[in-house]
């Protein structure tokens, strides 16, 4: 077993904050050549999430991110049981999916398309109050101080909130506003396309997603280092597809369609994004 040193600068690491603030721990790593691996998106898709994790433990790394949305997707429960089973140091910050699942389940009205209500509400019914209340009190950011490379900030779209949308090509003065605050590196998800890029001082670093990746096949995630590396994992999407298809989940074709089998391409997408990233980055909002 590899050996790492914490030293803890806010709560108990591996502790998650009330709702209420829902700020993140500061941790910060003191072992030289700790490797952390950030995943994000998973939406449920266990089969990609087994193969991340299979690679993640063949290097030794010695901490794992999770950066929101583990759900909704086809395997809420069999997913949080998995990510909580790991034995590597893990993390966990909140992002829209559990948000809104949650919301949903308590009855909050919601402007989402009503397809998606039905996933999310079917993805809360799945779990159980315990883990309801395990996915509910997941922070909204994580600071980590890494040996190599410094403080870094994990959001799950950016440090504002979970929400926001923004792209490789979002020109800077749109979304400078949104790092004011932040250390020189943020790793953020939600859009689900690797990205490195610089907001004025700030490095940005999209890790990608694990369970629907826009324009690979792969599942896609992020290891930091003595650097930030994008990993791209290959999994079994023939088999994936069966697995996602004989399950429960409502929405199993779909998903199967447009997010394992064939995949939205980067070019449309990003296209997409900003044709909305102006609404959602409005600073009033």
């Amino acid at each position: 077993m590899r050996v790492w040193g914490v030293r803890l600068c806010a709560p108990k690491a591996g502790s998650v904050l009330p709702l209420d603030g829902r700020i993140g721990d500061r941790i910060e790593l003191v072992k030289q050549d700790m490797l952390v691996a950030a995943i994000y998106d998973i939406h449920g898709n266990l089969p990609a999430l087994e193969s991340v994790l299979d690679e993640i433990n063949s290097i030794s790394v010695d901490r794992i991110v999770v950066g929101g949305d583990i759900l909704p997707g086809p395997f809420p429960v069999e997913t949080i049981e998995l990510l909580r089973s790991v034995r590597i140091p893990i993390d966990f910050i909140s992002g829209n999916g559990e948000r809104e699942t949650l919301e949903l389940l308590a009855g909050k009205e919601s402007r989402l398309p009503q397809s998606v209500q039905d996933a999310m509400t079917w993805n809360g019914r799945q779990l159980n109050t315990q883990q309801q209340e395990f996915v509910g009190n997941f922070p909204e950011t994580l600071r980590l101080t890494l040996p190599q490379v410094g403080e870094v900030l994990f959001c799950h779209a950016s440090p504002r909130n979970d929400n926001d949308i923004f792209t490789k090509n979002t020109p800077d003065k749109n979304i400078a506003s949104l790092f004011l605050d932040s250390p020189q590196m943020v790793v953020c998800g939600h859009t689900h396309m690797q990205f490195d890029r610089r907001v004025g001082n700030v490095r940005v670093i999209n890790a990608g997603s694990v369970g629907m990746a826009f324009g690979s096949n792969d599942a896609q995630w992020l290891l930091i280092g003595n650097d930030f590396q994008f990993k791209s994992t290959e999994y079994d999407i023939v088999l994936a597809g069966e697995r996602i298809r004989s399950s429960d989940y409502p929405d199993s074709e779909n998903f199967v369609s447009n997010y394992v089998e064939n995949h939205p391409s980067e070019s449309e997408m990003i296209a997409m994004y900003e044709s909305v990233a102006t609404q959602t980055l409005d600073p009033n909002s």
